[in-house]
């Protein structure tokens, strides 16, 4: 009986401290509070970081955790990247969260939309948000002047479309609708604090934890239903992109794009004038072959592609033609326009080439790369031969037989069998106007052409 009553007792000791351990582990779990999940997008808008940010909303919604952030830092983008994007933050299940930051930061054109789709916009003291106008060559606007006077229609649909599209964002998270018509009609920019004032984003926050303390309680709708953030000392979960998602992202830069063509065409170019240096010719073919990935992630105009190719021609004839420079100053003025025009879709895309900080340098370089190609391959060609039994027309020997119609005559160490136009005495000196196999063909040295 003593026995069965210890047991008994035991068995309620054990349960009691199961309970409490049960306790301490569920008030640990409190206190550990909830967790979000960050990403950094700092760079271009393309398919790649598209697809980037629908992973993380992805994982997010599995991982149940409370917020997806959103550090933002980009230039622009693709118009079907930015769409996707939207579309998926519009209709996440749970809360999304853009910061633009650090200090310094731009949430221009394709940022601009994407910050206002969130459920949260949030901006750095320094950073700046608008410039959503569809730029043209030279960063010209979508409503701009043409030439004649005139505007250019197709970045006047541009703009119109993407202004209707940005109003319609800004109505459904009740942000200041005019506003951000006008940062696609007319390019308006503003900086964080004019932004909060406007009512284009909800707060400005120093750092990543004030931002965090500042929107705990925030009501939000997710979905279609209200929804409140709880994130007081939330635990902040990283991701990072997968390393094919980095290689599309570095790929989906048309300055990158540009540079990778313009070294594959050049590493051919001299693999063909040197047959057999492999490294060249292997380099341009891999750089050739990582433009082409990148092509097939950017919308490009074949105008551009073509004058880039034409560019290249001309720089081959002119070492065949004597142009006085024209045709390698054609060329030069041909890749110019060409790596201006390639990424020129307004109604697509607002990723251009950086024609003063990558386009002009990378021309240059190629210019003067291939000018010493040009100078020295035609020194080549027009020069004196000076290998073969063709170097000997000019040299200058003397006749060791009369020549009436041929003869022999001593040159460069060695007697030759010779033949003569004109009748060439014993002992005269007599020039080499051509090699005919084993027979030089003379005249008399000084003689008139």
């Amino acid at each position: 009986m003593a026995r069965a009553l210890r047991l008994v007792r035991f068995a309620a000791m054990a349960s009691a401290v199961m309970a409490l351990s049960g306790a301490v582990f569920a008030s640990s779990a409190v206190v550990a509070g909830p967790t979000i999940n960050q990403i950094t997008i700092d760079g271009s808008i393309n398919p790649a970081s598209a697809d980037f940010i629908l992973a993380a909303i992805e994982q997010t919604e599995s991982d149940g955790a409370a917020a997806l952030l959103i550090e933002l830092d980009t230039p622009g983008g693709l118009v079907a990247s930015t769409q996707d994007i939207i579309q998926g933050m519009l209709n996440a299940q749970i809360p999304t969260i853009v910061y633009v930051t650090p200090r310094g930061a731009w949430a221009a054109s394709a940022g601009t939309m994407i910050t206002i789709a969130a459920n949260v916009a949030a901006m750095t003291p320094g950073s700046s948000i608008g410039a959503a106008h569809p730029v043209s060559i030279g960063g010209g606007g979508g409503g701009g002047e043409g030439e004649s006077g005139g505007k250019d229609p197709s970045m006047e649909k541009a703009a119109n479309l993407i202004a209707s599209y940005v109003e319609s964002i800004a109505k459904h998270r009740n942000r200041n609708v005019e506003w951000a018509a006008e940062a696609v009609r007319n390019s308006v920019a503003v900086d964080a604090e004019e932004a909060l004032e406007l009512n284009v984003i909800d707060l400005i926050a120093n750092n990543r934890a004030e931002l965090l303390a500042a929107i705990d309680g925030f009501e939000v709708e997710v979905d279609g239903r209200p929804e409140t953030l709880e994130l007081a000392g939330a635990t902040v979960v990283a991701l990072e992109m997968t390393w094919l998602q980095l290689v599309f992202n570095f790929l989906a830069d048309p300055n990158v794009a540009v540079i990778l063509m313009l070294a594959g065409l050049l590493g051919l170019y001299i693999e063909f004038n040197n047959p057999g240096l492999i490294l060249p010719g292997a380099a341009g073919a891999v750089c050739l072959v990582l433009t082409g990935f990148a092509l097939q992630i950017l919308p490009f105009d074949w105008v551009g592609f073509v004058l880039i190719l034409s560019g290249l021609g001309l720089l081959i004839a002119e070492i065949f033609v004597s142009s006085f420079g024209l045709l390698f100053a054609s060329g030069i003025v041909c890749f110019l326009l060409g790596g201006s025009l390639m990424f020129e879709k307004p109604d697509v895309s607002d990723l251009t080439v950086d024609f003063w900080s990558v386009l002009l340098p990378a021309v240059v370089g190629l210019s003067v790369f291939a000018g010493a190609v040009v100078l020295t391959v035609g020194r080549t060609i027009w020069g004196r031969q000076t290998a073969g039994v063709d170097e000997m027309i000019g040299m200058v020997g003397e006749a060791t037989t009369a020549l009436d119609l041929d003869g022999k005559v001593f040159i460069r160490g060695e007697f030759w069998n010779a033949e003569a136009d004109q009748t060439i005495g014993s002992g005269e000196r007599v020039e080499v106007t051509g090699v005919n196999g084993l027979v030089i063909h003379v005249r008399k040295a000084g003689s008139p052409r």
